[in-house]
């Protein structure tokens, strides 16, 4: 999703912005006082986030932890952002529709959040005391990124014929399963090659 870059004086309180939420059609991300725009999301990038919620949903089933999609907001400091997955395990927010405890976010990349999603959002995401991995996925070619508080966030990378495990879940998911039904040549070529004799 793009975030429209809006005029730094258009600052807004954390209460106007979280009332405004309530009644706007569209949504916004929150950062020290400014609000940006969020437009819509690819197919893919759609694709590649219900599989994941789906794959999340289905392992947490009889668990204290919960995935939501990216209309729920995770709120870090003074900024509040709409991953598109995140597990929850303990929600102390006492809020409906934000939470500052995920132990697992997930975000899926594109050319136009690409390098938020993998400096700001990355930075801010660290802090929170309960995050033990960010995950970073891509849309149009096959890569996800995992990055685990226990191994220092040192990135590691998946691609298809392996398997991603979300230690703080304890779920195994295959690349091919995160990718299913994605359109892109990278997937493309594998389902190919899975054909020859």
């Amino acid at each position: 999703m793009v975030l429209e870059l809006k005029q730094e004086a258009d600052r807004i309180s954390e209460a106007d912005y979280l009332q405004g939420e309530l009644v706007s059609e569209i949504k916004h991300e929150f950062i020290d006082g400014v609000v940006y725009a969020m437009t819509g999301a690819s197919k893919n990038h759609q694709r590649i986030a219900g599989n994941v919620f789906s794959g999340l949903k289905a392992h947490l089933k009889t668990t204290p932890c919960e995935p939501f999609s990216s209309d729920i907001k995770v709120k870090v400091g003074s900024k509040f952002f709409y991953p598109d997955v995140m597990v929850v395990c303990e929600d102390d927010s006492g809020n409906d529709y934000y939470s500052e405890t995920p132990v697992i976010i997930v975000e899926v990349l594109s050319k136009s959040t690409r390098r938020m999603d993998e400096t700001a959002k990355r930075l801010a995401y660290q802090t929170l005391p309960s995050l033990q991995e960010y995950v970073l996925i891509e849309q149009d070619f096959v890569d996800v990124e995992v990055c685990r508080r226990s191994e220092g966030w040192v990135s590691r990378h998946y691609f298809m014929g392996d398997s991603v495990t979300f230690e703080s879940v304890g779920l195994i998911l295959p690349v091919t399963d995160i990718y299913e039904r994605v359109d892109n040549d990278d997937v493309t070529s594998f389902v190919d090659s899975l054909k020859l004799p």
